[in-house]
């Protein structure tokens, strides 16, 4: 019965539902993540004391990094939740946290209105987002992949991916789109809010389509051999999968960092730094984004051909090799070298996202995957992802160079790449059953008893 009732869920219509369901939570999280930071250089304006920019525009960026403070928290405490009462409610709470969030950041009062209060609502907001993301996209990739056939598993968790790319195409064009129509200071003005307001919209609609699937195949077997389903998953991650875990954390610091200095700290890096429009900056990223995004789920395709080190391998020295290239160009003060700039950032970002994003689910049994993955992945962002543009300001305010983001890039990639060696090839483990029984193997094989 269970294997008839997983062949069922596991057909296409329910595949492609369980891919909408994945990828709509997803696409609200980083939604508000994209609006933020094309926001930046008006929140530093509104929300903080005329005097110091640079001052202004490194506390904007910390009340942005602020939710990553509690990323960690939340994929312990969601995490543990996915993996006892199952992916699909905890993944339904966590879409409309996330878009109540962000719609509230559209109507905060700001500095000039009620004082140092204004960024003290701001980071509260800040930090319901990071604890209700940290176990977003790390379920949302389970719940996809849980379901996608094991042949397909790589490009279906990378489409996943695509939609934390998604929001930053998307919300630059909306942010363009909302600036052109009524105007650059009428937008400076109350214009900006718009783009926040549509949370909440958004998320309603993510909590409808989650509401309407079933729980996974991989969990629903779980749960029928009750014996299985871990009391304190996230404990038994950390006892019998620490490994695991910090390998995870490795390779997802690297793609933090380089999603989050495309996302969002390259737009203020144009306007800032190399002197750029705000309107060319942005059209800039949006460009770099639409050419980045198609190409996420191709990378994905191949991992599934050739196996998820061969993209890591390709990816990580990528960054050592392309990123001084890339800030070279983007801070050459034209519309065409900050485009080709950032996707020499994008191209090997795009091989280390697709692998991650698999891996992270492929690693762990079921039993514990929402929570290793989780700890793993969220540490990752928590320490380079949220304190990208952060780190990225402040080495081009203290060195003078414009180039400085690029060398701590390099560093990174150097460090994570012998992570990128004792990772164990994943591609073909059984998510299913035989998961959550065996570690993989360098073959791929799981072990079977």
């Amino acid at each position: 019965m269970a294997a008839s009732g997983a062949g069922e869920m596991r057909s296409t219509g329910g595949v492609m539902r369980a891919l909408a369901a994945g990828c709509v939570g997803n696409f609200v999280e980083w939604y508000d993540f994209a609006i933020y930071s094309y926001s930046v250089t008006i929140i530093a304006t509104l929300f903080f004391p005329a005097g110091n920019r640079a001052a202004a525009i490194i506390a904007a960026f910390a009340l942005y990094g602020v939710a990553f403070l509690a990323r960690p928290v939340g994929g312990l405490f969601w995490g543990s939740l996915g993996d006892r009462i199952g992916r699909r409610n905890t993944l339904a709470v966590i879409v409309l946290i996330m878009g109540g969030a962000t719609m509230l950041i559209g109507v905060l009062p700001t500095y000039g209105t009620i004082g140092i209060m204004a960024p003290i609502l701001l980071a509260l907001l800040r930090l319901i987002q990071g604890f209700s993301g940290g176990g977003e996209f790390t379920g949302s990739t389970s719940f996809i992949s849980e379901y996608a056939p094991e042949e397909k598993r790589g490009l279906f968790a990378s489409i996943s991916a695509t939609f934390t790319t998604l929001p930053s195409l998307l919300g630059g064009l909306t942010v363009f789109a909302v600036a052109a129509g009524f105007g650059e200071e009428a937008y400076a003005a109350w214009g900006w809010r718009i783009p926040f307001l549509v949370g909440g919209p958004l998320a309603l609609v993510g909590l409808f389509i989650r509401l309407r699937m079933d729980e996974t195949p991989a969990f629903r077997e779980l749960k029928e051999r009750e014996e299985q389903v871990e009391r304190t998953p996230a404990r038994e991650a950390i006892r019998e999968h620490g490994r695991s875990i910090l390998l995870v954390f490795a390779i997802a610091s690297l793609s933090a960092l380089g999603a989050y200095t495309l996302g969002t700290y390259f737009v203020t890096y144009l306007q800032e730094v190399v002197g750029l429009s705000r309107t060319t900056s942005i059209a800039a990223n949006f460009l770099a984004f639409f050419v980045t995004v198609p190409l996420v789920p191709l990378v994905g395709i191949l991992g599934d051909r050739i196996g998820r080190k061969p993209l890591l391998l390709i990816g990580t020295p990528g960054f050592i090799l392309l990123s001084l290239p890339g800030y070279l160009l983007a801070s050459s003060g034209t519309f065409l070298g900050a485009i080709v700039g950032q996707l020499l950032v994008a191209l090997p970002w795009s091989f280390v996202v697709s692998a991650v994003v698999v891996i992270i689910v492929e690693i762990f049994p079921t039993r514990v995957r929402y929570s290793g993955a989780s700890i793993g992945y969220n540490l990752g962002y928590m320490i380079f992802g949220g304190t990208a543009p952060i780190v990225a300001t402040y080495l081009v305010s203290v060195t003078g160079s414009n180039s400085a983001p690029a060398v701590y890039l390099i560093v990174v990639a150097v460090l994570v790449l012998p992570a990128v060696f004792l990772l164990p090839e994943t591609r073909g483990v059984d998510l299913l059953r035989g998961g959550d029984r065996a570690q993989p193997t360098e073959s791929a094989r799981p072990t079977t008893t």
